[in-house]
């Protein structure tokens, strides 16, 4: 390798003891209005690099640097995964789901899954009938309307007797995995990677000594997948002068995704800054000069009338909140096997980071000539 490549090569962030902490916060459950226990895991990781804690009323968790200053900037990532809910028992036994958030019912056949019950957790498969029985002219797609889940039992009762009733919700059980030491692969990847990376940031204000001239929350909110509902909550309470939010968004080069209408973007070239009416324009300016001026590699994207992340709700809060959005390519999302580049994940975290220490308070975010 020549000098020059050398100089060139990707030096992780992310520490052996951070990955071990990522790899259990995937593998909790944390579907959407039942996020607390990866709310738990999260709080008890970042409370070495915070001077504050609070839980609100639904779920969002608030770590705080400098809780006294009056200048309050916001980091965000939303902690809610998709998931199912149980609507409908029959007499033999079987269940019907409908979604919490934006589930897809056409991965849904074959895949294996927990019921959360007071009684613990239920093991269950979604069925599908064999290919040898689908002999029909044209084959029925798997839909809301015959995707069902069978935990073992032959009866309504039986299935009660387990503590299953109406409006269980349901998760997946795929865990986390690294893919050609390339990749992190898992659920709910979208977006708890999001909620470890501004762990990771408040890791590395600490372990850096860095001061910071204003006060900083680091959020991760509830309840994203059903309406940015969390992040509307949690503007209103801190009344934030600015928001970073951190989210995923599509990996175009894979197979049957249309780059002319979703955006040519790639795992491993780098965080994605986004043009949308909710993101502050001079703010993103001040992102991509940190970006410039730490050699951190980025892509762009334009997002036509909204984000469709917590950037939304934090900009057309409290009269307008200065807000801006760093994104993680991610492949395959809502599923169980979302995929997302470790460079990436290391250069959203120096993203962030850098940009913070970019940051004024008495800085003129206007649009004004």
């Amino acid at each position: 390798m020549s000098e020059k490549e050398e100089e060139k090569k990707h030096i992780p962030v992310v520490t052996e003891n951070s990955i071990k902490f990522l790899e259990t916060y995937i593998n909790n459950p944390s579907p959407t209005g039942f996020e607390w226990e990866g709310q738990r895991l999260w709080l008890d990781y970042i409370k070495p690099y915070i001077h504050e804690h609070y839980v609100d009323n639904y779920g969002t968790a608030v770590g705080i640097i400098n809780p006294d200053a009056k200048y309050k900037v916001v980091i965000e990532a939303h902690s809610d995964e998709i998931s199912w809910f149980v609507n409908y028992i029959t007499k033999d036994g079987l269940i019907y789901v409908i979604r919490n958030g934006g589930s897809d019912h056409q991965i849904a056949p074959s895949k294996r899954v927990n019921i959360h019950t007071d009684k613990g957790m239920v093991k269950a498969v979604f069925g599908w009938p064999a290919i040898h029985t689908r002999n029909g002219e044209k084959e029925e797609a798997p839909t809301l309307k015959n995707i069902f889940l069978d935990c073992g039992c032959t009866t309504q009762a039986e299935v009660e007797a387990l503590g299953i009733h109406v409006g269980c919700v349901i998760t997946y059980e795929d865990e986390f995995m690294v893919l050609n030491d390339r990749y992190y692969v898992g659920r709910a990847l979208d977006n708890r990677v999001g909620g470890f990376m501004i762990a990771e940031v408040a890791r590395l204000l600490k372990e850096n000594n860095k001061t910071l001239p204003f006060g900083l929350y680091i959020v991760n909110a509830v309840q994203e997948e059903v309406g940015l509902r969390g992040a509307e909550m949690i503007a209103n309470r801190i009344k934030p002068n600015l928001a970073i939010i951190t989210d995923v968004t599509h990996d175009t080069q894979t197979p049957m995704i249309n780059k002319a209408a979703q955006g040519d973007l790639a795992c491993g070239k780098g965080p994605v800054v986004s043009y949308a009416p909710s993101v502050q324009i001079n703010l993103n300016k001040l992102l991509i000069k940190a970006a410039e001026a730490a050699e951190i590699p980025f892509q762009r994207q334009a997002s036509s009338r909204w984000t469709g992340t917590d950037t939304d709700a934090f900009a057309y809060s409290n009269d307008g909140v200065v807000s801006a959005l760093i994104s993680l390519p991610l492949r395959y999302m809502h599923t169980t096997v979302e995929m997302v580049h470790k460079e990436d994940v290391d250069n959203v975290i120096r993203l962030i980071y850098e940009a913070l220490l970019a940051v004024q308070v008495d800085q003129d975010f206007r649009n004004v000539k």
